[in-house]
């Protein structure tokens, strides 16, 4: 008696496994799909929005296509000029006195001498975590010219009380102030967390050939820092044109403009005027201005971008 060969399994069809690929290679874009439709209705649709709003100019609800009359606007505007000035003064001065703080800073807190470093270092944090308009109304009071705690400890020692936030100049100086109290400490440690990444044995180094401790830092320590400082120096930049909630909550961006930055005059004109055609427009040129000073930096300190 002969045995049968047996029956051959029945093929599988591809069809099952074709459709199982399909949904394996579908399925990261179905888990990212919410966070995308997110991005896209209140990240990109503004933004696209924005630019269209730019081209029109708004007179009583009605919406006129002017092309870029509202980008031309801004030549002949002098209170726009008057913003962007106010706003690169902040940027020239109080930005490099910034870093170069937070520069000492992190040197300082990096040093194994100093005792307790990490309460320091929590110290010095702390006031970046102090929320924008907090913060604002904290030194508004304190520099306030008749009751403010500064003006009574000046007149404790003799000095006549000083308009902080009444008269341009000190107006000027009060909020630089407020801006390196606040950003400072973050700066450093952004700068400290890098400055720890430079190896030790660069600075035996450079004391076994005789440097000092300038020369160290001069060609150890700066050199180590320079993607950091790159990083600083462009959030920097990026924050200070954006300049809203201080001026703001300390002086309005008075008196008589003299903190007027053009985040304010921004939104000025979007939630005070209504122009909300100009204040795009104001919003894209200021997008490119940040852009343009971005690749600059980058240039400059010798990297790409």
């Amino acid at each position: 008696m002969t045995l049968a060969p047996p029956a051959p399994a029945p093929a599988r069809t591809k069809a099952p496994a074709a459709r199982a690929r399909r949904r394996g290679r579908a399925a990261p874009y179905l888990f990212v799909l919410p966070a995308l439709l997110l991005f896209a209705a209140f990240k990109l649709y503004p933004i696209g929005w924005s630019f269209v709003m730019s081209l029109h100019r708004t007179v009583a609800g009605v919406d006129t296509y002017v092309g870029a009359d509202n980008y031309t606007r801004m030549l002949d505007d002098p209170l726009m000029w008057t913003a962007l000035r106010n706003t690169g003064v902040i940027l020239a001065v109080q930005v490099p006195l910034m870093l170069a703080l937070a520069t000492a800073l992190a040197v300082a807190l990096n040093s194994t001498v100093l005792h307790g470093r990490s309460l320091f270092r929590l110290g010095f944090f702390l006031p970046m975590v102090t929320g924008l308009v907090a913060y604002g109304i904290v030194f508004s009071v304190l520099l306030n010219k008749d009751y403010g705690l500064v003006n009574w400890f000046l007149g404790q020692l003799g000095v006549d009380p000083v308009p902080w936030l009444t008269d341009g100049l000190w107006a000027r100086i009060s909020l630089g102030l407020a801006l390196t109290w606040h950003y400072t400490g973050y700066n450093a440690v952004l700068l400290l967390a890098r400055l720890q990444t430079v190896p030790q044995e660069l600075y035996d180094a450079a004391a076994v050939d005789g440097a000092g401790a300038f020369a160290a830092f001069r060609h150890v320590t700066l050199p180590g820092l320079r993607p950091a400082l790159l990083l600083t120096t462009v959030l920097s930049t990026i924050g200070t044109l954006q300049l809203f909630d201080e001026p703001y909550v300390l002086t309005g961006g008075g008196p008589d403009n003299a903190t007027l930055t053009i985040g304010v005059y921004l939104y000025r004109n979007a939630f005070t005027y209504f122009d909300f055609g100009y204040a795009s427009a104001l919003a894209y040129a200021l997008t490119v201005l940040i852009g343009l000073l971005g690749l600059l930096q980058f240039r400059l300190l010798g990297e790409k971008p």
